[in-house]
């Protein structure tokens, strides 16, 4: 991951960072990704049919409308193959909304290593683009009513982070990164510990500077976890009438967070309810990948 790092425009770095992407995080996902299209050797095909000096210019296009997101990652991996034989002009600012045929970004330079790392870059930014493409479908979805989008943990192995990113582009909310920077109380839990409420007491006792949140599957157990100070409760399963009479219990005492059979149909009759937040898992388990390809032509 040195040798990537020492790869990078000082343009590309300054741009990762502007996204709020961890930059050694994003060398560690490209390095994987390299390796698995390169398999430790050499484009075999590049390096037979183009000469060492041969240069192109190749124009990344949107094939369908939708969300842009990851110029700053695509960047990256040109970087990182080329080694300063590459410059990239991204013309397309992240999380921007698109039309079929958008130029998001043009390369130009060794012809060589822009088709050798063609593939990764639009494999990252195609993935990336259809999550800010389909949370802002979600975010459309529930606009005006007050409550927000967020995701869950039902991300990529390996690509969490990316696609994290993705949510805001689409302007959706993170909840948590990992399992331990807040936690999240779950019917296997309450089951473990003999209670909603004794659950959520074990919790605080442990981690009093975390945030907590508690699920619950019932308006019973609602009353319970505000009974015991609760202030962040995920209501899970909750049908429209369930989810409009937790409201009126919680009376403001709390946020209260949906989820559970949520789809983009049935998502601002849920938001419309009064909830603060819509967790959705399918922002990042089910997001089809937007279509970006590569469009060649010749250097002038």
């Amino acid at each position: 991951m040195n040798t990537i790092a020492a790869q990078l425009t000082a343009q590309t770095c300054a741009d990762v960072a502007a996204a709020g992407l961890e930059l050694p995080e994003v060398l560690r996902i490209i390095d994987i990704a390299l390796q698995e299209d390169l398999g430790g050797g050499v484009d075999v095909t590049s390096q037979a049919t183009i000469e060492p000096g041969h240069r192109a210019v190749v124009d990344l296009v949107v094939r369908e409308p939708g969300v842009l997101c990851g110029a700053p990652v695509a960047q990256a991996v040109f970087d990182a193959v080329a080694s300063g034989n590459v410059t990239c002009e991204v013309l397309v600012a992240e999380g921007e909304r698109v039309e079929s045929g958008t130029v998001a970004i043009t390369v130009s330079g060794s012809t060589r290593h822009i088709l050798t790392a063609e593939r990764t870059a639009l494999n990252l930014m195609g993935r990336m683009s259809g999550v800010a493409t389909l949370t802002r479908r979600w975010v459309d979805e529930v606009e005006g009513t007050g409550a927000s989008v967020r995701d869950t943990r039902k991300t990529t192995p390996g690509l969490r982070s990316l696609e994290k990113y993705a949510v805001r582009c689409g302007g959706g909310l993170n909840h948590r990164m990992s399992l331990n920077d807040a936690a999240l109380i779950k019917d296997n839990h309450v089951a473990a510990a003999g209670g909603v409420a004794h659950a959520f007491d074990l919790v605080r006792g442990a981690w009093r500077n975390l945030s907590v949140e508690v699920e619950v599957d019932s308006l019973e157990q609602l009353a319970e976890v505000l009974a015991a100070g609760a202030d962040l409760v995920l209501l899970d399963n909750f049908d429209i009438a369930q989810l409009r009479e937790a409201v009126q219990i919680n009376d403001g005492r709390a946020r209260l967070e949906a989820s559970g059979g949520l789809t983009l149909r049935s998502a601002r009759q849920v938001a419309q309810t009064g909830v603060d937040y819509l967790a959705v898992g399918a922002l990042t388990h089910s997001a089809p990948v937007l279509d970006i390809g590569a469009d060649y032509r010749e250097a002038r």
